[in-house]
């Protein structure tokens, strides 16, 4: 009879290991502020734009010649001061915009 009794109570554990299980589905939070870099490239030739805080750069986007792009900045939380850099692509030149704080659209325009 304990026998028996051991199998009934093994089988019920293991039949209530199988039921389904209850999942919810979400997405991510949206992001409060919106940051973002407006580069206004006017040099002929392509730069590639950093953010740099702490001595740390940040690598934003490569911006082609004579044109604008408005680049996304994720990294940093808004409010965050940065030194927004571009540096030409065979690095003989290096433009600098120090103590940006990053809320909203910023622009940046090269030279």
């Amino acid at each position: 009879m304990n026998t028996r009794m051991l199998v009934l109570a093994a089988a019920a554990i293991a039949a209530a290991g199988c039921t389904p299980r209850q999942v919810e589905v979400r997405t991510a939070a949206t992001q409060q502020s919106q940051i973002a870099v407006q580069v206004n490239n006017n040099l002929n030739q392509a730069v590639n734009v950093y953010a740099t805080l702490a001595g740390t750069d940040t690598f934003l986007r490569q911006v082609a010649a004579n044109s604008s792009v408005l680049v996304p900045v994720q990294t940093f939380a808004p409010g965050t001061a940065v030194t927004l850099k571009a540096v030409t692509l065979d690095g003989v030149h290096n433009y600098a915009r120090d103590n940006v704080t990053l809320n909203g659209t910023f622009v940046f325009t090269l030279p």
